[in-house]
């Protein structure tokens, strides 16, 4: 019988030691022996799967990483030290100078200044194209496109991407389709089915989902993380074992607090959509959202994130959060605490004006990052900074 989401999460885990513990334990060392030369030779040699060293894998990352492939429906994967070299891992293990890449408009500023300064000095091009437009990405194609980088739902607009579609386009075209799937964790989100090739996480997110790690994930076909493996071997971006660990145990409980996150949020956004000092809300399991009927053909749940514009402007905006006194301002999401951004005065301020504007960035933006707090409480702080906000 097929197990569920949550039972996977709980009872997956590598073989316990001889002390047969319950809980898996921390593997916190930089290299492992071996009983013979023999044995050590054959490693190195690729013909004895052992441990090695905690740059290549270690039992804590090697668990976490089994566990994730499984929720994911992945066939391998490697974990890293941030989300972001992650999302560089799953990019530069498979580019050369000459190649070109097709990206959706709406992804992540780090990963907008990984495809627009760091990629360039390589020789590697990119064109942007309309997340929720896959039918006019046609135009895009070139002889030397290699690969599809998208994320949905996008950061901070929360505009999504019809994976079908994608899956479709990338067989067609014998491109790699690489997704981010950070805001939707495999609980809400499975791209697997839709054919990702590549399928990146930052765990600092919602898989620890408490604000106490950084790591990275890229899972995917065995083929293409064997690339991934080799890139990160010998360039060094391996996650930490404790970190691994930290992780893997927060998996335990992804469902039941995503469950809480997302309900929360549905409430939330409801809320911002009948306030006075609000010109618009976005959340994908809102009936007004222009991707409602997609968000519910591909996605168990609408998500923890809400962004909204508050009315005003980048004054009123500022002016909002400085009113708040219950919810954390910060850049980080995922947490059991209430986050809340202003993105055109912190994690986007290095676009330009015309590029915030083409993802929907305006400075009046607010994202939330809603927590795990009672929902009254939450909206009870957010109606007061907004009452309080003038114009």
């Amino acid at each position: 019988m097929e197990q569920s989401f949550e039972t996977k999460a709980i009872r997956g885990q590598i073989e316990r030691t001889q002390y047969k513990e319950h809980s898996v334990p921390v593997f916190l060392s930089s290299s492992f022996t071996f009983s013979s030369a023999e044995e050590m030779a054959s490693t190195f040699r690729g013909e004895t799967d052992a441990t090695i060293y905690s740059r290549y894998s270690n039992p804590n990352t090697d668990e976490l990483i089994q566990k994730v492939c499984t929720l994911e429906e992945a066939e391998d994967g490697f974990a890293t030290a941030s989300g972001m070299s992650a999302v560089f891992a799953s990019i530069a293990a498979f580019l050369k100078a000459g190649d070109h890449v097709i990206a959706s408009r709406a992804v992540f500023g780090s990963t907008h200044q990984i495809l627009t300064t760091i990629l360039p000095n390589w020789g590697i091009t990119h064109t942007y194209v309309e997340p929720d437009h896959v039918d006019s990405w046609e135009a895009a194609i070139q002889s030397n496109t290699k690969m599809v980088i998208l994320e949905s739902p996008s950061n901070p607009g929360l505009r999504l991407v019809d994976l079908e579609k994608v899956g479709a386009f990338t067989k067609k075209h014998g491109l790699i389709f690489n997704i981010d799937n950070c805001f939707a964790t495999p609980y809400i989100q499975r791209p697997s089915k839709y054919g990702a090739d590549l399928i990146v996480h930052s765990g600092t997110k919602w898989m620890d989902g408490q604000g106490r790690v950084l790591g990275g994930l890229v899972v995917g076909k065995a083929e293409m993380i064997e690339k991934v493996r080799f890139f990160c071997r010998h360039t060094g971006p391996a996650m930490s074992p404790f970190h691994a660990w930290l992780m893997s145990k927060s998996l335990e409980t992804l469902a039941v607090r995503l469950d809480r996150h997302c309900s929360n949020a549905f409430a939330l956004a409801s809320f911002l959509e009948e306030h006075p000092k609000v010109n618009r809300v976005w959340y994908p399991f809102l009936s007004s959202h222009p991707q409602y009927d997609l968000a519910k053909r591909q996605m168990r749940y609408g998500g923890g994130l809400v962004s909204f514009e508050v009315k005003g402007g980048m004054k009123s905006g500022m002016q909002f959060l400085n009113g708040i006194k219950m919810c954390s301002l910060s850049s980080n999401l995922g947490d059991t605490r209430t986050i809340l951004t202003h993105p055109a005065s912190t994690t986007h301020s290095k676009l330009k004006m015309e590029e915030r504007t083409a993802v929907g960035i305006t400075d009046g933006l607010i994202r939330v990052s809603v927590g795990l707090e009672g929902i009254e409480d939450i909206k009870a702080d957010i109606d007061q900074a907004l009452n309080a906000v003038s114009y």
